[in-house]
């Protein structure tokens, strides 16, 4: 999008003219088409739920595909969703008077999930993955009802490497959020297009363009989470040696099944030595003849 053109979106009326802040629009939109291509995400004629709750992330994820649709580089029909879950206190008017302003195409739909889930999970446990479920299953009903292909999430790269540390240190595997998966009825996308973008650059952004943020107060007020203390420790990680988050991202990329240990992945028991020396005739090898 060209914003010195004399038509422009109305997400991006009043955005900063900073130099700063161009590059960092650049570079958000450039990370997300980057995404869409290199996972194969687009189905030219398709139609998405591009789910918004209301966070820095969705709000970013959001701007992004709209300003690449209104350049002509995402050949698919977007349909922003708010899932309000209920929450007490949940601003619900914030996000369908900000959708109708910003004239993007929109569906709030209200389920009471956070009452499901007060009353199923024990005082002291954490509600994400109850929470995440309930809500998973009305985003794939109202895709379903509306016609579209994909769900559409905007977890952003640090979402990605801390579900990889937290299955790495609590569910003993090697497995994070993928960029592209479908779901278990097999007749839906889940696509997350800011898998390349850093956190801290949806958060300048969204700040920047003073979109409403509304906080989650179910899953977010909640201390000890896993992802908080795996948060804190990439965070330490990044402030010793600048750049670690993205060396770690590009090693997600990067994967060698031969010098990892799954079987599954890699069969080992049929390596062979392609330059081994024959072996004379009658002549048995010895045990332990190709220990290191």
């Amino acid at each position: 999008m060209l914003d010195d053109s004399t038509e422009i979106h109305p997400l991006f009326e009043g955005a900063p003219q900073s130099t700063e802040f161009r590059k960092l629009r650049k570079r958000i939109v450039r990370e997300t088409r980057e995404a869409i291509e290199k996972y194969g995400m687009i189905e030219r004629g398709a139609r998405w739920l591009v789910c918004l709750s209301g966070g820095k992330d969705s709000y970013t994820l959001l701007a992004a595909l709209t300003e690449l649709q209104w350049r002509g580089l995402l050949p698919v029909e977007i349909l922003a969703c708010n899932l309000d879950q209920g929450q007490p206190g949940f601003p619900a008017t914030v996000l369908p008077e900000f959708l109708e302003r910003m004239r993007v195409p929109h569906r709030i739909e209200y389920q009471d999930t956070y009452s499901i889930v007060m009353d199923k999970i024990p005082a002291g446990r954490t509600f994400c993955a109850l929470c995440s479920r309930l809500r998973r299953g009305n985003l794939y009903r109202i895709a379903r009802e509306e016609g579209c292909s994909a769900v559409v999430l905007g977890h952003h790269r640090d979402d990605i490497l801390e579900t990889f540390f937290m299955n790495l240190f609590h569910g003993g595997r090697l497995a994070t959020m993928p960029p592209k998966l479908v779901n278990e009825e097999g007749d839906l996308f889940v696509y997350r297009p800011l898998a390349h973008v850093a956190e801290a650059d949806c958060e300048r952004f969204a700040t920047a363009m003073n979109y409403p943020i509304i906080p989650c107060d179910l899953c977010g007020s909640q201390d000890g989470l896993q992802r908080q203390q795996v948060k804190q420790i990439l965070d330490g990680w990044e402030k010793n040696a600048p750049g670690r988050r993205q060396v770690m991202f590009r090693a997600l990329m990067n994967a060698r099944p031969s010098h990892l240990l799954d079987p599954g992945l890699f069969d080992f028991a049929a390596l062979m030595r392609p330059n081994a020396p024959a072996a004379t005739a009658g002549e048995a090898p010895s045990e332990g003849a190709d220990a290191p």
